[in-house]
């Protein structure tokens, strides 16, 4: 029997409204923790108004909750196949010759078409709005701004001490941002008084300061003095630069592949932004794998019962599949899985493993 179009749709909408409920609960989850993580942060600090920590709590609650969509998909599905098989709507379905496949498709046609409004328009806006809770972060909790920008021109650090600050900028860079060639230093003394140049063929950090070849010493009022060897007090080290970069959840969809384009061109590793694009790549399948896990799960509890085991179950099912997800992300960081693999590698196995039982329990 085939399914009539009326019918797809009203198990796609059931199945968007369940994905509604589970993320709205997510979500209010996410921002009273928040809330509450934010204000253990700002401690008894009276510059910190209340108005601030829930601007700031609303900014990172797209990210997070963006995070949590497979969990809200394969909850949602969990509550809306228990409620189909509770009204006996899915038996009445099966009972008119309506194979569980045929009850699936439109399932994950709608979750596909979730899953790319949630890759290509709501990761943009997730992305945008987390960028400014590290900005707000940075200045009312004290955190360390950015030290390093690279674009299409170079890349710049900006490293500072109790005597002054220091803006540099290289043409290339390598080994991690700690060897740097064609090398401007403009020093500055306090904020703004600008008190010297150094330009220099090349410039490698050592553990306290940055060793200078071939500089070239300029400055208001003073002649050139060139010296074959320089060195430049910095307390800047290879982890602080590399903590430097704008991480990859700041960074939309669209605009990761010509930042990982740059950054490597300028000869760092893009592997964390690499990898951050390949999983939200493989969002749209990691959902579909929920909606098929928690089918298997939603429908067997129709059959026999005991929804209160299935839902435990299914509970545990997805801190499992969370704990693979973030070890294979660490493998994939790590640079022992390549991150293409270790991106999708989570998401392909759980399609797998979820048709294998469907199709073990359907046809047999």
């Amino acid at each position: 029997m085939r399914l009539s179009w009326t019918l797809s749709r009203y198990f796609g909408g059931q199945l968007l409204a369940g994905f509604a409920a589970a993320f709205a609960l997510f979500v209010g989850l996410i921002l009273l923790a928040g809330i509450v993580e934010l204000m253990r942060r700002a401690g008894s600090s009276a510059e910190l108004p209340f108005s601030a920590i829930l601007a700031m709590a609303l900014l990172q609650v797209p990210w997070q909750a963006e995070r949590a969509l497979p969990f809200a998909a394969l909850f949602g599905t969990l509550w809306t196949f228990i409620k189909l098989g509770r009204n006996n709507e899915l038996v009445v379905t099966r009972a008119a010759g309506v194979s569980v496949w045929q009850i699936l498709a439109p399932c994950i046609g709608f979750t596909l078409l979730l899953g790319i409004f949630a890759v290509t328009v709501y990761n943009p806006v997730s992305a945008s709005m987390v960028a400014s809770f590290e900005q707000l972060e940075a200045k009312h909790l004290h955190g360390r701004p950015s030290l390093l920008a690279v674009s299409s021109s170079g890349l710049w650090l900006r490293q500072a001490d109790a005597q002054g600050q220091s803006v540099i900028h290289a043409l290339r860079a390598s080994d991690q941002g700690t060897q740097l060639e064609d090398v401007i230093i403009f020093l500055y003394q306090g904020k703004d008084t600008f008190v010297g140049r150094i330009d220099a063929s090349r410039a490698r950090l050592h553990d306290g300061y940055w060793e200078i070849e071939e500089a070239i010493l300029t400055g208001p009022g003073k002649t050139l003095d060139y010296r074959a060897r320089h060195t430049l007090p910095t307390t800047l080290t290879r982890e602080r630069i590399q903590d430097s970069f704008a991480s990859p959840q700041t960074l939309s969809f669209w605009n990761l592949p010509s930042f990982i384009k740059v950054l490597e061109e300028a000869g760092f590793s893009a592997t964390r932004h690499r990898l951050h694009w390949y999983s939200i790549l493989s969002m749209p399948l990691l959902l579909c794998s929920m909606v098929l896990i928690a089918a298997i799960f939603a429908m067997r509890a129709s059959a026999r019962g005991g929804i209160g085991m299935i839902v435990v179950v299914t509970l545990l099912t997805g801190f499992l599949l969370f704990f693979f997800t973030g070890l294979s992300m660490t493998l994939g960081r790590s640079g022992s899985l390549p991150a293409g693999l270790a991106a999708w590698m989570p998401a392909g196995i759980s399609v797998l493993l979820g048709i294998s039982v469907l199709l073990h329990f359907e046809d047999g």
